[in-house]
């Protein structure tokens, strides 16, 4: 079984366009199932500096059954940029979990 998402979106309404790009990023962590069974995907909006309109990602990774892995938020000047980066700090940390844990098997 793989990976499962939940999407929710703050401060404004997601989009089709936006859902497909989640799902396309989600793909990457798929080849970590055997570690992460779910994940929760918070996208918001934002303004930054001088009313700039700007988005924040954040993805918790659920681990094993129960461990809630919260990483940290990730913005950029669109959703998908932020959603993209999200999940590129996803696939870097589950890249060092899957290390360490050969590291003591070894």
């Amino acid at each position: 079984m793989g990976v499962s998402m939940q999407i929710a979106y703050f401060g404004f309404a997601g989009s089709p366009s936006l859902e497909a790009e989640a799902a396309a990023q989600l793909v990457r962590i798929e080849r970590f199932s055997p570690l992460v069974s779910d994940c929760h995907l918070a996208i918001e909006a934002m303004r930054g500096a001088l009313g700039i309109a700007m988005y924040g990602a954040r993805l918790d990774l659920v681990i094993g059954a129960s461990e809630l892995r919260p990483l940290p938020h990730c913005t950029s000047s669109t959703p998908e940029d932020a959603v993209r980066d999200a999940f590129d700090r996803a696939e870097r940390e589950l890249l060092d979990m899957y290390r360490r844990a050969a590291d003591t098997h070894h």
